[in-house]
């Protein structure tokens, strides 16, 4: 779970319950002054969320660097913060850095001087809300309450808002006693001014924890599931789009995140099946451990996969070539470029000495030029510059290029006049679907050499 998440879970929250007031703190003087906006240019893009930030801010719903005001003046304070996987240190690349999550216990324990209700809702190790607990009670003032509840969030990026709006289920966890019960019930009431009460599930509170990160686990297990039949198709003859309907029929399986592609990624996946199998490994369990880490190989796999196939394809070498890279985000509808695909395709292609084109629609420029330094720090930022260049437009990035890459699947490529990209080609014109978009036959048609994901 991250802040940006919870933000729209707060502004669509606010747009429900004009009774109640929700303050959003953040220290980043620059992220509030951009949810402060005149002009309503906030720091996420996410569809609908402007509409519902216009409706409410100001009336209910207020940005603020008043980290203390925020907490005193509330009965229910949500602790979102970011809690990466760590660098260094014990646990280093599974493990969760909580870190931020310690930093706000104690600022809430140190202000706070009246009860109250504290919300999870960053995703965190199983029984971190013990520790929580066991902060806040140590340095809580004479007379100061404090109640602990975990809160996952299940919301998809790009569609949060609709998620929100009709959620298949608000989970909340809490300790089995009168008091925790009382504090669930709290919550619970408060979405219940727009979520059916029978979506609303109550748990205990180590349940809640563990849900989250179960159902991240199982919903890109699904997605390297289907990748790994991609490689068969492609040496068999199959179609994986065929496959993945006839098994989505089924319905014990279903048809959902059984799309095959050049790889997940975003914020949670990755970070919190590595996060379970540092709590596997923890608890010696080293076989669970090892299934849930083979899903993260399998994804890592899917990328290397992609790109060495865009390499045979072009004669075995991209040297001195030039390829467009067609979204840079991790999906559509979003400017989140957490463990995109693109940036391990970037990073390869530039390995292979090409010159690389990207454009994305939402991402900013500063973002994409310092992912790629993340991704390849020991090389100079100068030397990445000379062979990336960011373009403005799909047609832009086409420009001169032997081979065309999707990377993200937004609908605005299916519109891109590609008589006129292969016109602007160099010949011959490949183009590598990365993500089942466009219609390979009619590119074909046009000239276009087509590699597809999972087909042969």
């Amino acid at each position: 779970m991250d802040p940006v998440k919870v933000t729209k879970i707060c502004c669509i929250g606010a747009g429900y319950c004009p009774h109640i007031i929700v303050t959003i703190v953040d220290l980043n003087q620059a992220r509030v002054d951009a949810w402060n906006s005149p002009d309503f240019k906030l720091p996420i893009y996410e569809p609908g969320l402007e509409e519902v930030v216009r409706e409410a801010r100001g009336r209910n719903l207020f940005f603020s660097t008043d980290v203390d005001k925020g907490i005193e003046e509330a009965d229910l304070i949500f602790v979102s913060v970011n809690t990466p996987t760590k660098k260094s240190g014990v646990g280093a690349g599974f493990a969760a850095d909580l870190n931020y999550v310690e930093l706000a216990t104690r600022r809430i324990a140190q202000v706070a001087r009246t009860s109250k209700i504290v919300v999870e809702k960053s995703t965190v190790p199983c029984r971190t809300a013990e520790s929580m607990r066991t902060i806040l009670e140590a340095n809580s003032k004479p007379g100061c309450r404090f109640d602990i509840l975990s809160n996952p969030e299940f919301l998809a990026e790009g569609t949060a808002i609709t998620d929100l709006f009709k959620p298949d289920r608000v989970l909340i966890g809490s300790l089995q006693t009168p008091e925790g019960l009382s504090a669930c019930q709290s919550l619970a009431d408060v979405y219940a001014n727009w979520v059916p009460k029978d979506r609303i599930l109550t748990v205990g509170l180590w349940s809640s924890e563990l849900s989250k990160l179960a159902a991240n686990a199982m919903l890109a297990q699904r997605i390297s599931s289907i990748n790994a039949l991609s490689a068969i198709c492609e040496a068999t003859g199959a179609n994986i789009d065929e496959v993945a309907h006839a098994i989505g029929y089924d319905t014990r399986i279903g048809p959902k995140f059984l799309k095959a592609s050049v790889g997940f990624g975003g914020s949670c996946f990755q970070k919190d099946i590595l996060n379970l199998v540092y709590l596997s490994e923890s608890l010696h369990l080293p076989e669970v451990a090892a299934y849930w880490r083979q899903v993260v190989e399998m994804n890592e796999h899917q990328k290397r996969r992609f790109s060495k196939r865009v390499v045979d394809t072009m004669f075995n070498t991209i040297t001195g070539k030039r390829i467009a890279v067609l979204g840079f985000a991790f999906k559509a509808d979003t400017g989140d470029t957490r463990e995109s695909a693109a940036i391990t395709l970037i990073r390869d292609f530039q390995s292979e000495k090409a010159y690389v084109n990207i454009y994305d629609p939402q991402v900013p420029h500063d973002q994409i030029w310092t992912d790629l330094a993340e991704a390849s720090p020991l090389v100079p930022v100068e030397t990445i510059q000379k062979q990336v260049r960011i373009c403005s437009s799909a047609m832009e990035a086409c420009q001169d290029a032997e081979a065309v890459v999707i990377a993200t699947e937004w609908k605005e490529f299916n519109d891109i006049d590609w008589e006129q990209v292969y016109s602007r080609m160099n010949k011959p014109a490949f183009i590598f679907d990365g993500r089942l978009l466009v219609d390979a036959e009619k590119l074909r048609k046009i000239g276009f050499a087509v590699t597809t994901i999972g087909r042969p």
